[in-house]
């Protein structure tokens, strides 16, 4: 049996969601993904990063690439850095809950900017 996701032979334990059976890895990334808007995550990242927040280089990559084009698509921040879309939502979710980037609609397309910005 495979993992439906990534394709790694299930040996052992087989975690089943949405009528996948998936390996360990891939049913945590799913269930236990950061989520961009959560208020303890928020609280807690504010707390921990008063002076000068520490980035990892995709996360100061993704910020760059905000404050230089302004509002951009995630489709197009993960084509200018080589990212997934999956390594996108998970350091932009770091970068909302350090209250530095947002997501903001511009028409029907959902882009992200600087979280003081007014676009």
């Amino acid at each position: 049996m495979k993992c439906a996701k990534c394709g790694t032979t299930l040996n052992g334990d087989v975690y089943h969601h949405a009528g996948m059976e998936l390996c360990e890895d891939c049913y945590l990334d799913i269930v236990a993904a950061p989520k961009p808007c959560d208020p303890w995550a928020v609280h807690t990242a504010k707390s921990l990063t008063k002076q000068k927040p520490v980035l990892t280089p995709i996360q100061e990559k993704i910020l760059k690439l905000i404050k230089e084009r302004g509002p951009v698509t995630a489709e197009e921040i993960c084509n200018e850095l080589g990212i997934t879309e999956t390594d996108f939502r998970t350091n932009f979710a770091a970068l909302r809950h350090m209250e530095l980037a947002r997501a903001c609609k511009q028409g029907d397309r959902v882009c992200y900017t600087l979280f003081d910005s007014a676009s």
